[in-house]
């Protein structure tokens, strides 16, 4: 019966390269993420009436009001511009995320699978 699998002899040299790069891919992606995660993002609503922070961790840090936004007669209204700023703020925070990652894996969607002839 035919062995299957592995390399006759050993990994080449180039499976070893291969491999350390991987690591040194993984260890940078680690790195950015944290980066990401300690990073804050704001948004406001409204000309500034309403103002939200959200970090890298998908957390809202502050949420400021401005006097003027405060009108107990139309609280749907600051609830809509809470939500719209909280919204933003996140667009924010993944569109920095997405464009961050997207520089370790932009090039391998078609090493991975576009080219093979299989």
């Amino acid at each position: 019966m035919a062995k299957r699998g592995g390399f006759p002899g050993g990994i080449p040299g180039n499976m070893n390269n291969l491999m350390k790069q991987a690591q040194r891919m993984q260890r940078q992606m680690e790195e950015a993420a944290k980066e990401l995660e300690s990073k804050e993002y704001t948004a406001s609503a409204g000309g500034g009436a309403v103002s939200v922070t959200v970090s890298g961790k998908k957390e809202v840090v502050s949420v400021k009001l401005s006097p003027d936004a405060v009108d107990p007669d139309d609280i749907e209204m600051l609830e809509d511009l809470i939500a719209a700023a909280v919204n933003e703020a996140f667009r924010q925070m993944e569109a920095d995320s997405s464009e961050t990652m997207s520089k370790f894996t932009g090039g391998l969607g078609g090493a991975l699978g576009g080219g093979l002839p299989f």
